[in-house]
């Protein structure tokens, strides 16, 4: 059964998010960039509040491929008491150098969710070097936001391999990048364990505006 992720960047939002329902609530800042983080001070104080109610994730940035200043980050972002720490695979940079050094923060218990991005056509061989790193999940999202949605970036069966392969693997699996109200049919058949919305939730579909109510139901009520 997939699960709504609803991405939000303050104690309000999170409240009304979970008050109407949607299964995992994302902490981000969306005009800081694709995954632009919160504050921690302010993850620790949602988490705190709302915590026992529902899963909360949260990003550590746009960050480049640094080893040691990832694992800072996802160390830093972990201490809040989210349930999961998201981590954007950016094209460039060192990729296995970053992966070995998340695998301890991983086999300590911190459940770990990588995101690939669909406009920039990942590998789906990365999936398993996620999961052999001790991974908890991965999303696929988009980078440039102004591209367009992930249904129109990525063709379906390719959304539908990535599902299979990360499913396989053992993961959790997300879809998300700029998703509306047409997408989700179709991206329900895949089956993936969730998909996640910023801007269809908000106001003018606008994914800096505050959210909108009305939006948020309507696409509680259709997952």
């Amino acid at each position: 059964m997939t699960g709504m992720l609803a991405s939000v960047e303050n104690l309000d939002e999170a409240r009304l998010v979970v008050e109407l329902g949607a299964d995992i609530i994302d902490l981000k800042a969306p005009s800081a960039g694709a995954l632009g983080a919160l504050p921690v001070e302010t993850v620790r104080a949602i988490v705190a509040e709302l915590g026992e109610r529902r899963p909360f994730s949260a990003t550590i940035g746009d960050l480049p491929m640094q080893p040691q200043r990832v694992l800072e980050a996802v160390e830093a972002m972990a201490a809040t008491g989210v349930d999961y720490v998201k981590i954007g695979f950016f094209p460039a940079g060192d990729w296995s150098g970053t992966l070995d050094a998340l695998v301890p923060v991983a086999e300590r218990g911190f459940r770990l969710v990588a995101v690939l991005f669909g406009d920039r056509k990942p590998d789906l061989a990365q999936v398993g070097e996620l999961a052999r790193a001790g991974f908890a999940g991965v999303m696929l999202d988009t980078l440039d936001k102004r591209a367009g949605s992930l249904t129109q970036v990525c063709e379906l069966p390719f959304l539908g391999d990535f599902v299979a392969e990360t499913q396989a693997q053992g993961l959790l699996c997300g879809l998300a990048g700029s998703l509306r109200q047409g997408d989700i049919p179709e991206l329900l058949n895949l089956h993936p364990d969730y998909l996640g919305f910023r801007g269809a939730l908000c106001r003018q579909h606008e994914r800096t505006a505050a959210l909108d109510r009305k939006a948020v139901e309507t696409i509680r009520a259709m997952i």
